[in-house]
């Protein structure tokens, strides 16, 4: 299976808050869009920007200027971070300004990553709007198979539009919809308008994307399971962000996918090593990463080498040997609430578990965490890697890194589907419970980790999202969508900045608007909670 190979960007944008973009490459508009090539490279720009931060290699020419360091405005790498370090899932060591906030729910409006995130979301919305204006009027030379694939190319832009607006629903509520380039200043609107808007523009799209496993397809470009991905997850949120819940919209959604041709990896641990991309029927959507040609220091970059340190890289080739880089960074480990979530992990001294998902990394490293500061407090949990499964060696590339991030796999149908029909039905379907089984067998390696119909309730299910997509960017969601990220029925250690942890205040179920943000535009109001 060939990767997408992202190609440089035609596009850069001079500063975050405007929206008129135009052509940085030197050419205008008219040259730059004469034929079908302009428009390849215009939609894979699209695509880069949910990783890469430049168009310079992995630093240089950066999209977003509001941050020192370039590779922490990757959309992925901040979304991650927005998702992972706000839970128990994950802490972080690093020092860096506001970033040990994420973890003691002690952001605000001047938060470095919070604004990061804000205009990298809106950054890659500003490229699909330019996108879709650029598409409205195609130039008379191009053949009926480029007609073609510029359609797929406008229904892909908008699908990532829709997936962008989502994170902007998912974490700041209240925002601009903003559909077309223009430098007026936008205005917010109500959560479910934008609710209705991504739910509207998924359906419209949904037959102009490719079918699932189309051969001609390249890997890393989205399809129908793909917004059929989306619109689930849309669904199974809907009662946080509008008040009224779409479970019964979740199964129809999710049930789409399963009827496809995905199936489970062989093993946990090869969804993310640096051959996943050929590993594996399981992964519906990744975001691409090479570390030859498509280099950033966010990304799969950051989650490989942030979570090694201590005695995982103490000798020379150590880190490169066992995780395919050539040091670690020191960073995030997990917390001993999130270790609890496997049988048996917090007592083994190696930190094994009969579930086989408990990867965690214990030589040297306490369970407990005095100090957030320093790596070897936290147990590291290295779940990526940029090994290849098939060779055993290192993937490509030398600072960076080749493993692909799975955005959406089938693992996630199969329990968005056992949460749906619990809450729908009140409990699941022997066939959901099929799945659930399948999910258990390849963790444990035979039955007995099965689970019966009456083991599966809600506390159940939201534990087995943990113990099934940690690190993967759906904690803090699920906490919230369960009552548990804010508030004291769940503590955490160092949640609210305290060591055994506290309750925390419930306007943190979403981020600030950026001040920076209210500044520059007087007619956006502030979330509730973080004063004017």
């Amino acid at each position: 299976m060939k990767k997408v190979l992202i190609i440089i960007s035609i596009l850069s944008i001079a500063s975050c808050t405007d929206l008129d973009l135009e052509p940085k490459n030197g050419l205008v508009e008219s040259v730059a869009f004469e034929d079908f090539s302009g428009y390849e490279a215009y939609i894979a720009k699209i695509y880069a920007s949910l990783t890469l931060t430049g168009q310079q290699g992995a630093a240089g020419q950066p999209d977003l200027t509001i941050i020192n360091d370039e590779g922490f405005s990757s959309y992925l790498r901040v979304w991650w971070k927005a998702q992972e370090l706000t839970t128990d899932e994950a802490i972080i060591a690093w020092n860096d300004s506001g970033i040990r906030d994420l973890h003691n729910h002690a952001w605000g409006a001047d938060n470095q990553f919070v604004r990061v995130l804000y205009y990298r979301i809106f950054y890659t919305i500003s490229l699909t709007n330019d996108f879709l204006r650029v598409a409205a009027e195609l130039p008379d030379n191009l053949t009926s198979e480029e007609l073609t694939k510029i359609n797929e190319f406008i229904a892909e832009a908008r699908f990532i539009r829709a997936f962008s607006y989502w994170h902007a629903l998912d974490h700041f509520r209240n925002i601009p919809l903003i559909t077309s380039i223009t430098a007026d200043l936008p205005t917010q609107v109500e959560s479910q308008v934008i609710f209705e808007f991504i739910e509207s523009e998924l359906n419209e799209i949904e037959n102009e994307l490719l079918p699932p496993g189309q051969a001609n397809h390249d890997y890393g470009r989205v399809d129908r399971a793909a917004a059929w991905m989306l619109k689930a997850k849309l669904y199974l949120n809907a009662e946080v962000y509008t008040g009224v819940s779409r479970y019964d919209d979740v199964i129809t959604e999710v049930n789409k996918v399963i009827g496809e041709s995905y199936t489970l990896a062989d093993t946990y641990q090869e969804l993310f090593m640096g051959d996943n991309h050929l590993r594996t029927d399981e992964i519906i959507w990744p975001i691409v990463h090479d570390g030859l040609v498509a280099q950033t220091w966010g990304g799969t970059t950051t989650i490989i080498r942030g979570a090694i340190g201590g005695a995982m890289s103490d000798d020379d080739g150590e880190a490169e040997a066992n995780y395919g880089v050539p040091s670690g960074w020191g960073g995030y480990r997990t917390t001993s609430s999130f270790v609890d979530l496997f049988p048996g992990a917090s007592t083994d001294p190696d930190g094994n578990s009969v579930d086989g998902r408990a990867m965690f990394f214990t030589e040297g490293q306490s369970l407990d965490i005095p100090d957030v500061g320093e790596f070897t407090d936290g147990w590291a949990v290295p779940k990526y890697t940029n090994i290849e499964a098939s060779t055993g060696q290192r993937a490509p590339g030398v600072d960076q890194v080749s493993t692909d991030y799975p955005v959406f796999r089938l693992a996630e149908a199969y329990l968005m589907l056992a949460e749906a029909e619990v809450q729908e039905n009140g409990s699941i379907s022997g066939t959901t419970l099929g799945y659930l089984n399948d999910l258990r067998f390849r963790a444990y390696g035979d039955n007995s980790g099965d689970v019966t119909v009456g083991d599966v309730d809600l506390d159940w299910i939201l534990d087995e999202r943990g113990r099934e997509l940690y690190l993967e960017a759906t904690r803090r969601t699920d906490l919230i969508r369960h009552g548990k990220f804010t508030g004291g029925d769940y503590i955490w250690p160092w949640k609210g900045g305290v060591q055994e942890g506290v309750s925390t205040s419930s306007h943190l179920d979403v981020f600030p608007i950026p001040s920076s943000e209210l500044i520059a535009n007087p007619r956006l109001e502030q979330n509730d909670g973080y004063g004017s």
